[in-house]
């Protein structure tokens, strides 16, 4: 599995993934919506910490350095 996430592509989702987690715990979201972003935070944690996103290799995306 190579990797294809970049530097700042990983700051950006963890951002996301903390304004979708706060959101939450504000009380701003909830319901299924609420459900839906922490699903989407957890990806965006995971796919953040092994720089690895699965939907970037059909679109043949890769935000990392190039070698």
């Amino acid at each position: 599995m190579k990797t294809n996430v970049g530097t700042i592509d990983k700051v950006v989702r963890f951002l996301v993934a903390v304004v979708i987690i706060g959101l939450y715990f504000a009380n701003v979201i909830s319901g299924t919506i609420a459900i839906i972003g922490l699903v989407l935070a957890i990806v965006f944690i995971l796919t953040g910490l092994i720089s690895f996103c699965p939907l970037y290799l059909p679109f043949g995306i890769n935000t990392g350095k190039k070698k």
